[in-house]
């Protein structure tokens, strides 16, 4: 695809990246190179992307974190480790049940992995996907607030928020919801969680899979700092991502905030100082 030219400073918050030695899950696309991503990015006019591994049920995400961090040096990418836990995101009483039964297993993150992930420089955040991972213990929560780095959440597989996930919507660290927090093309779902926003004031909505030009328009207009940037590279292409920005309805400097102001004021790695 050509490069775009459009004289915004783009920060995509929502791209994958797999190390070599990692699976790939079926459902996600092919795997592309880190060099094939930042090429693609660079082609969209992107200059910085937080960048995460696939989510994967069951397993540690140390050695994929790990790699994912390698991965990043000298590149334009900002690591973000991914979490998980051992609390199923369904409800109902069997799940609540089975919660209260279980141990941290050993391939769920812990508060000293959180701790060290913060404290690790190659590290800028986390990311969750509950549908996949679980949620984290009262005490891997309390180490991220402490730490204060920010989370994305993808809550896609399960729908809107249910009542495990909105508690974490409560606590201090700023929450980034993924897709606006919903399926993927559920246009219904997508609108009424747009009211996530005001509800909860360390709530933000990156871009990433919202096809619908009316909900990104209204979700810029009504809260003009909480929308962020996300490609959803590489299942999606950048530059179709950026285009359906662009092409928006609104103004010059929504759009700025939408690529890359709104994300600079929390994630300072996209920072053009950093």
């Amino acid at each position: 695809m050509l490069e775009l030219e459009h004289g915004f400073r783009v920060v995509d918050v929502n791209a994958r990246l797999t190390p070599g030695d990692e699976p790939w899950p079926r459902d996600r696309g092919r795997p592309i190179s880190p060099e094939r991503l930042e090429r693609e990015l660079h082609q969209a006019g992107i200059v910085r992307a937080v960048v995460s591994p696939n989510p994967r049920p069951g397993t540690s995400y140390l050695q994929a974190n790990n790699g994912v961090a390698r991965l990043s040096v000298d590149r334009p990418f900002v690591a973000f480790a991914r979490i998980n836990g051992p609390r199923p995101s369904t409800p109902g009483p069997a799940s609540r049940f089975r919660a209260l039964l279980s141990d941290r297993r050993s391939e769920c993150t812990s508060p000293a992995d959180v701790e060290q992930y913060a404290y690790d420089d190659r590290f800028h955040g986390f990311v969750l996907d509950p549908g996949v991972d679980g949620i984290p213990d009262s005490a891997v929560l309390d180490q991220l607030e402490s730490v204060n780095l920010p989370l994305i959440l993808s809550i896609g597989r399960d729908g809107r928020p249910d009542a495990p996930v909105e508690s974490l919507l409560g606590r201090s660290f700023p929450i980034i919801l993924s897709h606006f927090g919903d399926r993927p093309l559920d246009r219904e779902s997508m609108a009424s969680t747009i009211e996530l926003l005001d509800r909860f004031d360390t709530c933000f909505f990156d871009t990433s899979f919202v096809r619908y030009r009316e909900l990104l328009e209204r979700a810029l207009v009504e809260h003009p700092d909480r929308v962020f940037f996300g490609s959803g590279a590489p299942a999606t292409h950048p530059n179709v991502s950026v285009m359906e920005i662009l092409t928006l309805d609104v103004s010059e400097d929504l759009l700025r905030r939408a690529f890359s102001k709104n994300a600079c004021r929390v994630i300072d790695a996209l920072s053009p100082t950093s």
